[in-house]
């Protein structure tokens, strides 16, 4: 039994633009594996060659916060004050920090 389109897993698309260092997130489509979903990000994200690189990967494999979290996850933790450069004594020689 052949499997369709709409059976297979859903990736998740990075390309790293000519100017960029890094890669963004530009969509997600379906693939029946990870060549596929290449040649596929390839013809769909990169149609005006604006990508120099492709990342593909399964939406099933990444893993995420929940907004709700945010308060939790990215509290400055003020109690860590090491994090603090006032937490540590510059010698005389260091004139900027």
């Amino acid at each position: 039994m052949n499997q369709s389109s709409s059976d297979w897993p859903l990736w998740e698309v990075f390309v790293r633009s000519r100017q960029g260092l890094s890669h963004k997130h530009v969509g997600s489509l379906h693939a029946a594996d990870a060549g596929m979903a290449i040649s596929n990000a390839r013809d769909v994200y990169t149609r005006r060659q604006e990508g120099v690189s492709i990342w593909v990967l399964p939406a099933d494999a990444i893993s995420a916060s929940s907004p709700a979290d945010k308060d939790i996850l990215f509290d400055p933790a003020n109690d860590k004050v090491y994090r603090h450069a006032s937490f540590y004594d510059l010698p005389d020689e260091v004139k900027n920090m």
